[in-house]
């Protein structure tokens, strides 16, 4: 067996009240986790990551804790949250694309029965254990069926929150407290409901026992939905449109830390073209002040969770983790890479209808003002673009704009370089060792009577006290066919040579390019053809990596 240990160092984090007195003193020690996930957040849209969004809760954890600038989530929501939960890759947890059932056992669409989540690794170990927000990881949402892949099923005690990808932030289907249904009542935003009962949990947790809170938000996930006032607040903010904001943010970014003095930004991406040929310049400026003013509703929700970690006297003993699930995304309305306004949309998780009774208009339209509750679009990628800053591509590939994640870390005042940052490579798979050693835990070797898969992450509790990292860190992905492995600053990447409508073989050399990421952090200069026994190298470790886990060639998969 496996075992976490924290050799003593949560307890150099007590605090001083707790060392004072044995009286006031939880029985149990450990920390608490907050663990907080942002849907299609960008990389740059956090203010203390370079973007200009009111975010001051979100930045405060920076200012007090570390911002790790090499983190890396699998691209995509189901399968980054299915990595996350168990510290498998997607393929190896059983969800290497979506969650819909292929028949193969990389692609079942739901957690593998052998694979352990954090809150069953975490419940053994004596945490409480609750969730709020989106699970999707599991492709059964009928209330009538077995529920084994739901969160109370996987090891949480509670649970209120929605099983899908999306859904209205007014109105949210498959919206369930525990294993029922959960009707979405009155002046209702679900953003807001996801914040208020992770803060009823907290203030109902045990004080002699740690717990773990997993708070999966869906903004600023589409349909772009928002409250008036906090949309108003962006006012004119987005005037000067996408071009000239991108460059402002790139070099914000390297004011702050964020990026090196010699990253470069990339060229446009083909998906976008420039603000001055943009024929609806008010409505697209209301696209971003919506999604603008999503994030500000998040970040006041994290707010009101650490508020609540104050109030019972927990937020010194608890660790505070941000991050995003894939890159900013440039789905919604798409056809190939040519945006579809004006057309309407269909998805089982669109209510064709308001609570009183007005038709949701689901679509991109010019004449539509996004935000309220009969509406139903998306921001597109001209914004996305901006969101990703300075990276390149979008959700879903694995270029960097679709793999880079913002990552904090708060923890009180054991955090004793607050405001640092870290550069070592990190990844989603790395949640459960970091967390089983805090809480010395121990990993399982059978569950549900089979022999579980070990993990495939790397602790990086040791991050919290030094920027030392390993150099040769190796790591994988594949979505929908875009493949990449990074080993230490050299990172090999290939998209996918079409569409749903038109696939076709990748080249000859597989579309390998070729980059040194210490150099080049923004993948401006393919190097393939300059070394190409580094891409061999880098390619038949791909191959192995990917025979081990099952992945299927993209284009026999279809539809």
């Amino acid at each position: 067996m496996k075992t976490g240990n924290l050799s003593g160092l949560y307890l150099a984090g007590a605090t001083a009240a707790a060392v004072a007195s044995c009286a006031q003193a939880p029985e149990d020690e450990r920390p608490n986790v907050v663990l907080i996930l942002a849907d299609d957040l960008g990389y740059s849209d956090a203010g203390c990551y370079g973007g200009e969004i009111n975010t001051p809760n979100i930045d405060s954890l920076a200012d007090n804790g570390l911002r790790y600038l090499n983190f890396y989530n699998s691209a995509r929501s189901c399968p980054s949250r299915s990595c996350l939960m168990t510290g498998l890759y997607p393929h190896s947890a059983g969800v290497g694309h979506m969650v819909k059932d292929r028949g193969l056992p990389a692609y079942r669409g739901r957690i593998a029965d052998n694979a352990v989540t954090i809150a069953e690794m975490l419940q053994d170990a004596g945490y409480q254990t609750a969730m709020t927000g989106k699970w999707h990881v599991s492709h059964d949402i009928d209330p009538e069926g077995t529920k084994k892949d739901w969160p109370l099923q996987r090891g949480f005690k509670r649970f209120y929150g929605t099983l899908t990808g999306h859904g209205s932030f007014w109105n949210p289907k498959c919206l369930y407290e525990g294993n029922d249904p959960a009707p979405a009542e009155g002046d209702y935003y679900y953003t807001e409901q996801i914040a208020g009962m992770a803060s009823s949990y907290i203030e109902e947790m045990d004080r002699d026992r740690p717990f773990f809170l997993y708070v999966a938000f869906t903004a600023p996930h589409y349909p772009l939905h928002a409250r008036e006032e906090y949309i108003e607040r962006y006012d004119g903010t987005y005037s000067e449109g996408w071009d000239s904001l991108r460059v402002r943010r790139f070099e914000r970014m390297k004011t702050l830390g964020v990026l090196p003095q010699n990253a470069v930004l990339p060229a446009k991406d083909p998906m976008c073209h420039d603000w001055k040929d943009d024929p609806e310049k008010d409505w697209q400026q209301r696209r971003m002040e919506t999604f603008a003013a999503m994030v500000e509703q998040m970040d006041e929700g994290i707010g009101k969770i650490v508020g609540t970690l104050r109030k019972t006297g927990e937020v010194n003993n608890t660790i505070v983790i941000f991050l995003s699930d894939n890159g900013a995304s440039a789905e919604g309305h798409l056809d190939n890479t040519v945006e579809r306004l004006g057309t309407p949309w269909s998805d089982p998780m669109i209510p064709s209808h308001t609570k009183d009774g007005r038709p949701v208009r689901a679509g991109d339209f010019p004449e539509i003002a996004p935000g309220p509750d009969d509406t139903y679009g998306s921001y597109g990628p001209q914004w996305a673009h901006l969101s990703v800053t300075p990276y390149k591509r979008f959700k879903s590939w694995v270029h960097e704009g679709g793999i880079h994640t913002p990552m904090i870390l708060s923890w009180g005042d054991r955090i004793k370089d607050k405001g640092g940052f870290r550069h070592g490579i990190y990844s989603i798979l790395d949640f459960m060792p970091t967390l089983m050693e805090i809480s010395s835990g121990t990993y399982p070797e059978e569950i549900r009577g089979m022999k579980t898969m070990p993990y495939e992450g790397q602790s990086f509790l040791k991050s919290i006290d030094s920027d030392d990292f390993d150099p040769e860190r190796t790591l994988f992905w594949e979505h929908e066919g875009n493949r990449a492995v990074r080993k230490g600053h050299w990172k090999l990447v290939s998209e996918f040579p079409g569409t749903w409508s038109s696939m076709r073989p990748y080249p000859e050399n597989g579309g390998w390019e070729l980059y040194n990421l210490e150099e080049d952090c923004t993948e401006t200069e393919n190097l393939a053809s300059e070394h190409p026994e580094t891409v061999k190298e880098l390619a038949a470790l791909w191959d192995e990596w990917a025979r081990a886990h099952n992945v299927v060639d993209w284009s026999l998969l279809g539809e």
